[in-house]
């Protein structure tokens, strides 16, 4: 008994791997079954994050945040890092514009925490002017704590929260 079943099973499996490739016979456009060989395929046109010029590759790419350390405006050298690629690439994609969102972690006013997010998109989008970006092509917005990205009283959360977004937009600015 147990060998029949290792034999039907033995026979499942290689039945189904040849049913797996789909060129096992050639190219039988011809009736030859002669294969003409492998056929290039036409390349994929770029969209979403695969396209250099689309706010999704801007997003996931480049990086559209920066983190700041509590109570704190003043970039960092690795939040710096990201902001030149985001100037580079605002630069070489000129028909964008930027919304530059900050905010703060859940501690503290909310009073407190709009200025403090206000502080922080300044701070991005002077970096940005600084490095060539104009700034006729930039808004800030400041969401204070409004609007936190993790939640719960632990420094892990907090850290997440401590940050500026910048949201890119083929719109005017209002």
């Amino acid at each position: 008994m147990r060998t029949t079943t290792k034999a039907l099973m033995v026979l499942l499996t290689l039945s189904t791997a040849a049913c797996t490739r789909p060129d096992r016979f050639g190219d039988e456009a011809d009736g030859s079954g002669v294969s003409a060989g492998p056929v290039a395929a036409a390349p994929a046109p770029l969209s979403g994050a695969n396209d250099p010029a689309s706010p999704e590759f801007f997003a996931q790419t480049i990086g559209d945040r920066v983190l700041f350390a509590v109570d704190s405006s003043t970039l960092t050298d690795a939040g710096k890092a990201t902001l030149d690629g985001q100037a580079t690439w605002l630069s070489t994609n000129s028909d964008y514009l930027a919304i530059i969102e900050g905010h703060a972690d859940e501690q503290g006013t909310r009073e407190y925490n709009l200025a403090l997010g206000a502080r922080r998109a300044n701070a991005v989008r002077e970096y940005l002017v600084s490095k060539g970006v104009p700034s006729t092509r930039m808004r800030t917005i400041s969401y204070g704590k409004e609007r936190p990205i993790e939640l719960c009283a632990d420094e892990a959360c907090y850290s997440k929260n401590r940050r500026a977004v910048t949201i890119i937009s083929s719109g005017g600015l209002s």
